[in-house]
């Protein structure tokens, strides 16, 4: 791979930025090594130190991956849903374990009375 290439892969495919008051999210699309594409999702916050005067930037920055987007978007949608109806929506259905073994079902047959 050339430099040209690799200074390519380092740089978005994508990015939307949003105005939003002290606030700023942007929306990038970037790929891995292996092609695969991701996004990030930044929030930039404009802060003031008192202390010193200076304007500074807080970012705070996610990675979303391509196996994950449907799962994200369907609890975002929840979240929104409920906003608008206060009506609670049923949870996201995920069919894998989060720790990836049976931690949760070992946990189950502990006995914690001491």
């Amino acid at each position: 791979m050339s430099m040209d290439n690799k200074e390519q892969r380092k740089e978005e495919l994508y990015s939307q930025a949003i105005p939003a008051g002290k606030r700023r999210y942007f929306f990038d699309v970037k790929e891995t090594r292996g092609g695969d594409k991701f996004i990030t999702i930044t929030e930039s916050r404009k802060l003031f130190d008192n202390n010193t005067g200076d304007v500074y930037f807080e970012k705070n920055k996610m990675f979303l991956y391509k196996e994950d987007f449907d799962k994200f978007r369907q609890g975002l949608d929840n979240a929104f849903k409920f906003i608008e109806t206060g009506i609670v929506p049923p949870p996201v259905v995920v069919e894998d374990n989060w720790h990836g073994d049976d931690s949760a079902s070992k946990l189950d047959e502990i006995d914690f009375k001491f």
